[in-house]
């Protein structure tokens, strides 16, 4: 067996002497580590070392490699392999194009990128996701559970691919429970000044800081530029007072009085919860099926409240996922899907598919501010709105034509604002007026007439 400090023996006994970041990856026990590294800095051959070493060094362990596809995860599985076998093949069992068996029990498996087809696997290890920053975030929210039970060590390798996704949330906002490596060009010493000048001068600033120098730089020709800006902060609706007014004191009130204090301040806003009830859906199976919905307010603003997307299940499982009160415009191709969804009680009306139109629908409402999407509630549209861009080519330049990709919750809401605006965007409304005051009624003979009218008597004591 080999011993806990070997990977980087076994990296040197393949002629290869590590950086010192390549030390502190070989030999630190960090359960959480990000590798952000340039181009051709050796983290794929760093993590190629560990899996076998860990394999070998502790029987019946399982070691998981994952990719953006299957095709690269192969990749990082052939350097294994490759190396594995520069070592003499120790206690090897079998080995085919996907899995290393050894004969104390431990696994080396290359995983495709199906969140629907990689769930059966526990107790892992080590679990290796290269390319990170470019695998989809509903497969990294499948695997990380398959380290529930065991603790096992989780590295995820990536050179950065925009301000979007996972590896960029956890890099930025992962908090302590990651260690985080940074390794720029200049500070790899097999990768000569002179490459990387000559590198600025054909990829451009922009891209050569994100290939060669670790920047998690923003996507050039966005469609929607400024998506973020509808994200909103809010606070629950406060309940029913039941009678009680907010200027009473107790909880409720309190509560009333807070809410309303800290939308004042723009700090939070509060979700309306009247209105029409409206979602949009782009039917998928191997493409994600993806429905974002939420209330369409009486001042004419969409708020966005949640979000169903997956990919490989039949329509039953998502719409097992959505409300039946809402009104679902939805993708016009997909004939079948709304007749089963009227079968099953949902109000299903086609959208529209008329991609430009559209876009402009989203951006009107964008540069309206009468799109709202709560934080944290439609994760998978915000990424794909940082991800959605124009084509570069000439006839897309021509046709204004955006890529075709990343567009699933993007086209669910597409297909909404064809419907609730197909008549262009009415303006935002002023806020609707609290109750008239009734006007004060001029007292009758009657009430005049009366004992208890102060009106008919002269005050002489007290004077």
């Amino acid at each position: 067996m080999l011993q806990q400090n070997d990977p980087t023996r076994l990296m040197r006994s393949f002629n290869l002497e590590p950086d010192p970041w390549q030390l502190e990856v070989l030999e630190g026990s960090h359960q959480r580590l990000l590798l952000n590294c340039s181009r051709q800095a050796g983290k794929s051959t760093t993590v190629a070392i560990l899996a076998p070493a860990n394999a070998l060094c502790k029987a019946c362990s399982l070691i998981l490699i994952l990719s953006r596809a299957f095709r690269q995860a192969s990749e990082l599985f052939g350097i294994v392999t490759e190396l594995h076998t520069r070592a003499r093949e120790p206690l090897l069992a079998r080995r085919n194009a996907e899995e290393l068996v050894f004969k104390h029990g431990s696994r080396i498996v290359c995983l495709p990128c199906k969140e629907e087809t990689i769930r059966g696997y526990s107790n892992v290890s080590l679990m290796i996701i290269d390319e990170a920053a470019r695998v989809p975030d509903d497969l990294y929210r499948a695997v990380r559970p398959m380290l529930a039970v065991s603790n096992g060590r989780l590295i995820c390798l990536s050179t950065p691919y925009g301000k979007r996704g996972f590896f960029w949330q956890e890099w930025s906002a992962g908090g302590d429970a990651w260690h985080r490596i940074e390794l720029p060009a200049n500070q790899c010493p097999r990768i000569k000044p002179e490459f990387l000048e000559e590198e600025r001068v054909h990829l451009g600033e922009q891209w050569f800081r994100q290939e060669y120098f670790c920047s998690f730089e923003s996507v050039k020709g966005r469609v929607f530029p400024n998506f973020e800006k509808c994200v909103v902060k809010c606070s629950p609706s406060p309940p029913a007072s039941g009678g009680c007014q907010p200027s009473e004191f107790g909880l409720l009130g309190l509560l009333n009085v807070g809410t309303k204090l800290l939308a004042s301040l723009g700090l939070t806003q509060v979700v309306p919860t009247t209105g029409k009830k409206v979602g949009g859906i782009d039917f998928g199976f191997r493409n994600p099926f993806a429905a974002v919905w939420g209330i369409l307010d009486h001042r004419n603003v969409l708020w966005l409240t949640h979000e169903h997307y997956g990919r490989g299940k039949a329509l039953s499982e998502h719409l097992r996922q959505l409300p039946r009160d809402v009104t679902w415009y939805v993708d016009p191709s997909g004939a079948n899907e709304r007749t089963e969804m009227r079968i099953q009680g949902f109000n299903a009306i086609p959208g529209d598919n008329a991609i430009r139109p559209g876009i402009s629908k989203i951006a009107a409402r964008l540069d309206a501010g009468m799109l709202k999407v709560i934080e944290g509630a439609c994760p998978n549209l915000l990424a794909e709105a940082g991800l959605y861009c124009w084509g570069e080519g000439a006839a897309d330049k021509k046709a204004e034509a955006p890529i075709d990709e990343h567009n699933h919750a993007i086209s669910a809401l597409r297909y909404l604002l064809s419907r609730i605006d197909a008549r262009g965007l009415k303006k935002k409304r002023e806020e609707e007026p609290a109750e008239k005051p009734k006007p004060k009624e001029t007292p009758g003979r009657d009430a005049w007439c009366n004992l208890e009218n102060e009106a008919l008597w002269t005050r002489i004591w007290p004077p």
